[in-house]
């Protein structure tokens, strides 16, 4: 194995091992909001909105699906894009589902809206040749 696949089976290794402990931290911090916010007055009502939340489960499962790209590609050494774009996807519905209309202007809605559809008609081309490849 060349030095250069050496360095860069290490540094994927130390990713994921990063991406873990942030992984933890982040459940951790979810936890801890959701009691904070189930055990607040009146009980069972959440004093924050339930898009923060979701945005915070949103991270997790964004955290989780990048380990999920390093995993495969320590396991395959290859980059699967189709995993790669389905990332992105869930990253943009975050920032979707999340946004802000008195921070941001529509003009940032409509770019967010975009990315969406280039990444959508990305994953549909990528789905499309690993169908052709196959048959």
């Amino acid at each position: 194995m060349s030095l250069l696949r050496t360095f860069e089976k290490l540094v994927s290794k130390l990713l994921a091992i990063c991406l873990i402990v942030v992984i933890f931290v982040a459940v951790f911090d979810l936890f801890k909001v959701l009691i904070v916010e189930l055990r607040g007055e009146p009980f069972g009502f959440f004093n924050r909105t339930l898009i923060e939340i979701f945005g915070l489960f949103l991270n997790v499962l964004i955290a989780l699906e990048l380990l999920e790209n390093i995993t495969v590609y320590l396991k395959d050494n290859v980059i699967q894009v189709e995993l790669v774009i389905i990332t992105a996807i869930i990253a943009v519905a975050r920032k979707i589902i999340i946004f802000d209309f008195g921070k941001y202007e529509g003009l940032d809605l409509l770019a967010l809206g975009f990315a969406i559809l280039c990444l959508a008609v990305s994953f549909w081309m990528v789905k499309r040749l690993n169908v052709n490849i196959k048959h």
